[in-house]
C-alpha cells in the first residue's frame, strides 16, 4: 500500500466536473482521475490510520437510485468509515465525524434511558460541551417535540429529542488537503471524538440483530 501523501491535486476538480455532469460518459472519461486522485489516496489514508483507529472501508461511488426521485448515478463525494468515525472528501473539502448517524428503535430506547439517568446524562452533556469548546459541531436528527411521556421540564430534554447523535469538523479545500499532514486533521478529530463514541458504545451499543 502506498504511503499517504495527501489527496490528488485534481480531487476537487474531479468532483466539480461530476456535479456539473453526473453521467456515465463523464465517469468513464475521468475514471482514471478518480482512481489516482481520489480513491488511491483515500485507501492510503485509511491504511495509515488503521493501527490506531481500526480497519476502514470506502463507500461505493454509485448511488442507489431504485426508489429515488434523483436518478443521478454517482455520489458527488468519496466517503469512508472506520470504527472510530466517518470521513469524506468533496468539492467542499475534508469532513470528519463520529457518533451514531442513525439509531434503530432498540438503540434509541437505550439512548433515552441513559440520557434520562442523571449520572450518565450529565456525563454525556459534559462530553458534548467539551467537543463544542474544541470547535466541533454537535448534530443529529431530532424530534420537533419531546418524546412521548417525557417531562417538558426535563433538564436534558434537548438531548432526549435526538434520534441520532454525532459531531463533526470540516475544512475548506486548501493546500493541506494535498499534503501528508491532511492525515493529522482526521486523526486529531477522531481522537477528540473518542469520549462521545465511547459513551455511545458503552450505553447504546449496536442494534439488536434479532429484531
Amino acid at each position: 500500500m502506498a504511503t499517504f501523501a495527501g489527496f490528488g491535486e485534481r480531487v476537487v476538480e474531479f468532483y466539480e466536473g461530476l456535479e456539473a455532469d453526473n453521467s456515465k460518459a463523464y465517469w468513464t472519461d475521468h475514471k482514471s482521475l478518480y482512481e489516482s486522485d481520489v480513491r488511491a489516496p483515500m485507501e492510503a489514508l485509511l491504511a495509515q490510520l488503521e493501527p490506531e483507529f481500526g480497519t476502514g472501508s470506502i463507500f461505493r461511488p454509485y448511488r442507489d437510485v431504485r426508489f429515488a426521485k434523483d436518478k443521478s448515478p454517482y455520489k458527488t463525494a468519496c466517503a469512508a468509515s472506520a470504527p472510530a468515525g466517518y470521513l469524506q472528501v468533496s468539492t467542499e473539502g475534508l469532513f470528519a465525524a463520529g457518533g451514531y448517524y442513525r439509531m434503530e428503535s432498540d438503540q434509541l430506547e437505550r439512548f433515552r434511558t441513559a440520557v434520562d439517568d442523571a449520572r450518565r446524562g450529565t456525563d454525556l452533556q459534559a462530553r458534548l460541551a467539551a467537543l463544542t469548546d474544541a470547535g466541533m459541531t454537535v448534530a443529529g436528527d431530532r424530534l420537533k417535540t419531546r418524546p412521548r411521556g417525557v417531562d417538558p421540564n426535563h433538564p436534558r430534554l434537548e438531548l432526549l429529542r435526538h434520534r441520532s447523535l454525532y459531531a463533526w469538523r470540516k475544512w475548506e479545500p486548501d493546500a493541506q488537503l494535498h499534503e501528508p499532514s491532511c492525515a493529522d486533521r482526521v486523526a486529531g478529530t477522531w481522537r477528540r471524538l473518542r469520549p462521545l463514541t465511547q459513551w455511545l458504545d458503552d450505553h447504546v451499543g449496536p442494534p439488536d440483530i434479532r429484531r
